[in-house]
């Protein structure tokens, strides 16, 4: 098989909350003819992103071509899972025509270009691009280290070591892969801001790259699609911080806990106590789904650091009415007792 037929893939990585599922939510209904399938890779127990994608499912993009990984990092199980899903999808009546891959917020994307020089993969696939997402209010406002002034204090202690955090260390991993760098959410910083965002981005990049604003998840799918980078043949161009570790990579600095409460009463107290767990107790992430009393609609919650969003999706239907939410932090920083007691604080849970 020719390089040409082979089914080009795009991996779409990118910190927490950046917007990765708007995005490929975006692409679903703008895909120019393309018949899609998408790979959503989450980090914790309780899959959302992959169900917020189901429930776009359109033609070109059906609910069966959208597969949700949620045990592990694909980087880190590239031979138990993302090999046979691929197959799966390759192995699909229709072949998709395009395959999108949405990596977990903690993900380094370079382990996972290497496995597409796995000889199962590497004659039927190829990486068409990798497209990083950066939060454009996080990234100008530099919160990549969750104690800043810890690292000072380290960095103070012994000038010849470089104290960075494992956030920026991802962070930096995922611009140093990509085609193309999409600044998102940029409506929410002023021009002065978003200049801050792209000179960060500009110089974390080893080499010059497309930095591109975008508003919610909205791009000319033109722009991404269709680069033929060849990305798993260009990996010297693509440094990891991992090269020198035999690639060896976990996430034992993270970890996630999942809470599972019945019907929330006021989903504006809910939402500050979301807050409350990134302000007091550094939880990066909170993403899940709501029952909220007297509602037939269910809530979905999605929060990164104290910036909390919510929103009727969907009608519960034969769904069972719960409360479920995942919080993503540093593994020293999950307390399961001390998140679940704040979250508590704000439920009415059912009798």
């Amino acid at each position: 098989m020719s390089s040409i037929e082979k089914i080009p893939v795009t991996v779409i990585t990118g910190f927490l909350g950046s917007g990765k599922t708007t995005l490929i939510r975006h692409v679903m209904q703008n895909s120019g003819g393309r018949r899609l399938a998408v790979l959503v890779n989450e980090f914790g127990t309780l899959g959302v992103d992959g169900d917020i994608l189901k429930s776009c499912a359109i033609e070109s993009c059906p609910a069966e071509n959208i597969i949700e990984l949620a045990n592990g990092c694909i980087c880190c199980t590239v031979a138990d899972d993302f090999v046979p899903t691929i197959e799966t999808l390759l192995a699909m009546p229709t072949t998709p025509d395009h395959i999108l891959i949405e990596t977990s917020g903690l993900a380094l994307p370079k382990p996972l270009l290497k496995a597409f020089d796995w000889p199962a993969l590497r004659s039927r696939i190829t990486v068409d691009g990798v497209i990083a997402l950066a939060d454009a209010e996080a990234v100008s406002a530099g919160r990549f280290a969750p104690d800043e002034a810890a690292v000072q204090r380290q960095r103070e202690a012994d000038e010849s070591i470089d104290h960075e955090t494992p956030l920026s260390e991802v962070f930096e991993d995922q611009i140093a892969c990509a085609d193309i760098v999409l600044l998102t959410k940029t409506d929410l910083v002023g021009e002065a801001a978003l200049a801050k965002a792209k000179a960060v981005i500009a110089a974390e990049a080893p080499r010059p790259l497309p930095i591109l604003p975008t508003v919610d998840g909205v791009i000319d799918t033109r722009i991404i699609l269709g680069l033929n980078a060849a990305a798993e043949d260009d990996l010297d161009a693509r440094p990891s911080h991992h090269d020198s570790h035999h690639d060896e990579h976990d996430h034992e600095d993270f970890d996630s806990v999942v809470v599972d409460l019945g019907a929330i009463a006021d989903p504006d107290q809910l939402a500050a106590a979301v807050a409350m767990l990134a302000r007091e107790q550094r939880i990066l992430r909170v993403k899940g789904y709501v029952a909220i009393e007297g509602k037939p609609m269910r809530l979905l919650i999605q929060a990164v650091g104290e910036r909390v969003r919510h929103q009727y999706d969907r009608p519960w239907g034969n769904d069972t009415r719960a409360t479920r939410l995942v919080c993503i932090g540093e593994h020293d920083d999950i307390d399961g007792q001390a998140i679940r007691a704040v979250l508590q604080s704000a439920a009415c849970v059912e009798a």
